[in-house]
């Protein structure tokens, strides 16, 4: 679809996480109708606040199924974007064992793949490249190998390149691996930015990457992601002029593999119910709004090759 299709859009959820490692993973480990039963109601309830696009960001070997995704897109009439990639953090038991010895080249080759091919033989295609690495402020050698991996693939395929990150260090990091590949920083989605800096969000934001807020949670009061958080720091954001480069999302849900009927499972609402309406009582217009919900996302996830 074209990117300005997407509408308002939810930059980094989840419908399903399985923590068990890439080794035991796979879809022998749930079962779909009983997480589309779970997951159902929560997302028809996005739909009602307006959502029309819905990014799951639950990687490769840690529970994506973009089956279990395609059906629930045609039942609830979202989009629903699922990504190809690998997720480094949490000492790498997440990434296959094929991939610990191989090259950045042979990485990206099996991401490029699903892209061009699509996954598993299911005709369902990527619409990003998700990646994690550790909050440490020098990159391990696998997790720099990941971002050269994904530079690669991003230069092949135009998709944007989504990390777990964190910390500010970790993400100035991979800013040099891209830019040192001739990937331009616009390409790069900085994930779970609200455990960094302010100034490190105008930094990166001014360098042209994309500061994902993506843990809004009304059950959060003073911490990041709280309602009155978020709204001291897009505000802070907004008098830089930098709001056109921030993106925000719950990164909510889950199914959580192994536990009974999918364990807690958080909405997707409170974007709508409580920092939109704290928002307003702050100033910020119907176009700011819909700049941070609906512009942001389709220029962020726009398939496009980026350089320098």
């Amino acid at each position: 679809m074209p990117a300005g299709e997407m509408g308002t859009s939810l930059i980094h959820e989840h419908v399903l996480v399985d923590f068990i490692g890439a080794d035991s993973t796979g879809y022998h480990r749930w079962n779909r109708t009983e997480v589309e039963e779970r997951a159902l109601p929560f997302l028809m309830e996005a739909k009602q606040r307006g959502v029309k696009t819905f990014i799951d960001c639950t990687p490769a070997y840690l529970g994506r199924d973009p089956v279990l995704l395609r059906e629930l897109s045609e039942k609830t009439g979202m989009n629903i974007l699922t990504n190809t990639g690998y997720y480094g953090a949490r000492n790498n038991q997440f990434i296959p064992g094929s991939a610990l010895n191989a090259s950045a080249e042979d990485i990206a080759r099996v991401w490029i793949k699903e892209y061009e091919h699509g996954i598993e033989g299911t005709g369902i295609y990527p619409g990003f490249i998700k990646i994690s690495v550790d909050r440490d402020s020098v990159l391990s050698s696998m997790h720099a190998k990941l971002v050269k991996a994904a530079a690669i693939a991003h230069k092949a395929t135009g998709l944007t390149i989504v990390s777990h990150t964190g910390t500010d260090a970790p993400a100035f990091a991979q800013l040099k691996i891209l830019l040192d590949e001739g990937v331009s920083a616009d390409a790069f989605v900085w994930t779970h930015a609200q455990q960094g800096t302010l100034d490190g969000y105008r930094k990166a934001a001014k360098m042209g990457a994309w500061i994902s807020l993506d843990n809004v949670n009304q059950d959060n009061p003073g911490k990041p992601g709280g309602i009155d958080w978020m709204v001291g720091v897009l505000t802070k954001l907004k008098e830089d002029g930098l709001l056109h480069k921030v993106l925000i999302s719950h990164d909510a849900g889950w199914y959580n593999v192994g536990q009974e009927n999918g364990g807690l499972f958080r909405g997707y609402c409170d974007i709508f119910d409580h920092l939109v309406p704290a928002l307003k009582s702050s100033g910020f217009s119907s176009d700011d709004i819909e700049r941070v919900l609906s512009m942001n996302p389709q220029t962020a996830y726009a398939i496009k090759i980026r350089k320098p």
